[in-house]
C-alpha cells in the first residue's frame, strides 16, 4: 500500500498529463501512486499513462463526465494510500514535492495542507504573466497561499491533500464545480481538521496559455466566489469583492469621461499608478521587461474577469431570494 495517492483528473488533456507524469517520475520520495481518472475526454490519455507504466505505480480509469470534482471522488474511491494528493493536470512537481509533504505532514500533523504555485522557466511570457497576476499581492493574489496571505489559508485543488481520516470522515466533494475546492477546505477545518499551507510544497502551474482562456476562467471564479456564499455566507468577506469594485471603478470612470472630465481623469490617474506599480512590481520581480509589460494585461484581465463573474452570479443569487 502507497503512503500517498496522487489523484489526477483529466479532460481532454493527453500533453499536459505527459508533462505531469514525468515529473513524478524524477521525485525522491516513491512511496506513492498514481491514479488518473479521464472525466469522459473525447481525446484519452491511455496511451500516455501506458508510457509511464513501468515507470510510476499508475492506474488509468475513464468514467462519464461529472466535472473535476466528483471525478476526485471517483478516485479517492480507487485510492489505497494513507493521504490523497491532487493536482490539477496542468502542473509540474519538483522533485523534493513527496519529500517535503511527507516530513512537513509528520512534523506539524497536519490533517489537510496545500502548497503554493510558482512560474517554470519553460513558461511562455504570457504564461509568466498570467502566473504573476495570480500570485502577486497587488492583484489580491497572495489570497491563493504564499508565506504572505491576504486571508487565511484554505488549499486549492490545483496542489491539495488530505489524509484518508478526513475523507473518512468528511467525504469528498460536495459540489463539484464553481469553487468545489473551497467548500471542501472550508468543511474539513469547520470538522475540526488541523490544515496548513506547506509553502515548501510548491509546484509550477501553467495554468492556461492565452488571454482568452484565462478570462474565461477568472469570468468562473468570480462566480464561485458567490457560489460558495450559498453554503457558507459568513465566507464573503470585503477583500473577496475587491474585484467587483474594480470593476464598477472602471464603468464609473467611463461614465465621468462624459459628465466631469476632471474627475475621470483623477480616476484615470489613480487606475495608471496602480497598474504602473503592477509593471514595476512585475519586473523587479521577474526580471523580463516583456513580461512586466504583459502582467499589466493580465491583472487588468484578472479582475476585470473575476469581478465580472462576482457581479454576474451575485445577481443571479439576489434574484432567486
Amino acid at each position: 500500500m502507497a503512503k500517498f495517492s496522487v489523484i489526477i483528473p483529466v479532460y481532454n488533456r493527453p500533453n499536459e498529463l505527459d508533462e505531469l507524469l514525468e515529473t513524478l517520475t524524477r521525485q525522491t520520495f516513491k512511496d506513492f501512486e498514481a491514479i488518473v481518472v479521464e472525466d469522459g475526454s473525447a481525446i484519452k490519455s491511455d496511451k500516455v499513462v501506458e508510457k509511464y507504466s513501468g515507470l510510476l505505480d499508475i492506474k488509468y480509469f475513464h468514467k462519464q463526465n461529472s466535472g473535476q470534482g466528483f471525478t476526485r471522488n471517483f478516485g479517492f474511491e480507487k485510492a489505497s494510500g494513507a493521504y490523497f494528493v491532487i493536482f490539477d493536470s496542468d502542473i509540474l512537481v519538483p522533485p523534493h514535492y513527496f519529500e517535503t509533504i511527507d516530513r512537513e505532514i509528520a512534523k506539524r500533523r497536519l490533517d489537510a495542507f496545500g502548497g503554493p504555485d510558482r512560474e517554470h522557466p519553460s513558461f511562455t511570457p504570457v504564461q509568466k504573466a498570467i502566473s504573476y497576476s495570480m500570485t502577486s499581492l497587488l492583484t489580491t493574489g497572495g489570497i491563493r497561499g504564499g508565506k504572505k496571505r491576504l486571508a487565511s489559508f484554505h488549499p486549492r485543488s490545483f496542489n491539495m491533500g488530505l489524509s484518508r481520516k478526513v475523507y473518512e470522515s468528511c467525504g469528498g466533494f460536495a459540489i463539484t464545480r464553481m469553487a468545489e475546492d473551497l467548500e471542501f477546505s472550508i468543511r474539513i477545518i469547520r470538522a475540526g481538521f488541523k490544515v496548513g499551507l506547506i509553502p515548501e510544497a510548491f509546484v509550477y502551474h501553467k495554468r492556461r496559455t492565452s488571454f482568452m482562456q484565462f478570462f474565461k476562467q477568472l469570468f468562473f471564479f468570480g462566480r464561485g466566489r458567490i457560489n460558495i456564499v450559498r453554503f457558507y455566507p459568513d465566507q464573503l468577506k470585503p477583500l473577496h469583492a475587491l474585484p467587483a469594485a474594480y470593476v464598477l471603478g472602471m464603468v464609473l470612470l467611463i461614465a465621468l469621461s462624459f459628465v466631469s472630465p476632471f474627475w475621470a481623469g483623477i480616476l484615470l490617474l489613480i487606475f495608471g499608478l496602480y497598474f504602473f506599480a503592477i509593471f514595476v512590481h512585475s519586473l523587479f520581480k521577474t526580471k523580463e521587461l516583456k513580461v512586466a509589460i504583459l502582467s499589466v494585461v493580465a491583472s487588468f484581465i484578472q479582475l476585470a474577469a473575476y469581478g465580472l463573474g462576482f457581479h454576474f452570479e451575485l445577481f443571479r443569487f439576489l434574484r432567486k431570494r
